[in-house]
């Protein structure tokens, strides 16, 4: 366990941006999920919405250095292209 004051709130700090980078990409995970489900049920306009509101939500966590810009841009490639080879 650290003993010096500037170690001790590292501690504290590091657990608090863990926590926040986890809700943050799971809230990635679910966006990308409500996507391929809005696909699954076959409607289009659904997908396209989800989709929008997917994309905002991933470049969001890019923006905020919780994902590296390429990752970023492949997630997006992969629903986009998805959601555009639809029937």
């Amino acid at each position: 366990m650290a003993n010096i004051k500037s170690a001790k709130k590292r501690i504290l700090v590091a657990r608090t941006r863990t926590d926040r980078n986890k809700a943050v990409r799971s809230g990635v995970k679910t966006a990308i999920k409500k996507v391929y489900a809005a696909i699954e049920s076959g409607d289009k306009a659904a997908a396209q919405a989800e989709l929008a509101a997917a994309t905002k939500t991933i470049e969001m966590a890019g923006s905020k250095g919780i994902y590296h810009k390429n990752n970023v841009a492949r997630k997006v490639a992969r629903i986009s292209k998805a959601v555009n080879t639809m029937n």
